[in-house]
């Protein structure tokens, strides 16, 4: 958790929500509902431009980054895939986290997020082979759409890296990385979910409030304690919760459909409705 969500705001929507004074986004933003670990995603972002005198202030950025955090001193870019999270509790404490706490934070802006809800029913049927036992089954999950109740964006708290390409570059042939080039990287930042939302899962994104976003953002705020005490878990009642196709199950599939309540047969027997 979490692994998996829906970001679908067009582009000028979220520089106008943002209030971004720089738009540094390469190419299209296309709506995303199904955004896995090492997928670029949009982040916003307060940062020097680049070549600016040490004495500019920092702008508020649009980019986009790879989802999957790869602090600056890995040697592999395939750690990222390992570090899309960050656990609330010790962000500030983990050597792969704590640099980038203290300077480089972001803000993922979201539709919502999935999480896969353990279907209790588990007993099994009788296998002949095992003389009547009853053969296991592989637990069957119930994919959930998780998002703010009054449909207002979710402004995911993360934090964003650089990692510079080794000698011989990395990647694979569709997603070549020459040498020397810089990959921006990026993590969520996830606490305890409310009792509501922990019947589906215990952790969920911590989202930042929009009063709080400016100094969330400052690269000059270093002080831990401050920047903690900027993070509130989402209080109980703030979020809806409902069963979604299973079709999100693939990174393949993608479109509108995938954040639409399940229709009869999509989610399993009785647990086709909200656990609410």
């Amino acid at each position: 958790m979490c692994g998996r969500y829906a970001t679908t705001r067009a582009r000028q929507e979220l520089l106008d929500e943002f209030q971004v004074q720089l738009d540094a986004v390469d190419g299209d933003i296309q709506p995303d509902y199904n955004v896995a670990p090492t997928k670029q995603v949009p982040v916003v972002l307060n940062r020097r431009p680049k070549d600016a005198p040490e004495e500019e202030p920092a702008v508020r950025q649009l980019r986009t980054v790879r989802w999957g955090l790869v602090p600056s001193w890995a040697k592999d870019l395939s750690i990222g895939s390992r570090m899309i999270n960050a656990r609330f509790e010790t962000v500030h404490e983990k050597p792969s986290y704590r640099r980038a706490f203290a300077r480089r934070r972001c803000l993922l802006p979201a539709d919502g997020y999935f999480e896969w809800y353990t279907l209790q029913d588990q007993d099994g049927s009788p296998d002949p082979a095992e003389g009547g036992k009853k053969a296991k089954k592989k637990p069957q999950k119930q994919p959930y759409f998780i998002r703010p109740n009054d449909g207002a964006v979710m402004a995911m708290a993360g934090l964003y890296e650089l990692w510079k390409a080794p000698e011989g570059g990395a990647g694979g042939p569709s997603s070549r990385i020459e040498e020397g080039e810089w990959v921006w990287t990026c993590t969520v930042i996830t606490t305890d979910a409310p009792d509501d939302l922990g019947r589906i899962h215990d952790r969920m994104p911590m989202i930042v409030e929009p009063g709080r976003w400016d100094a969330w953002l400052d690269p000059a705020l270093t002080d831990t304690e401050q920047v903690r005490g900027l993070l509130v878990p989402a209080m109980a009642g703030t979020m809806d919760a409902y069963p979604v196709s299973k079709a999100v199950n693939s990174v393949r599939n993608n479109g509108p459909e995938l954040i639409e309540p399940a229709n009869s047969g999509d989610s399993s027997g009785d647990h086709s409705g909200s656990l609410f």
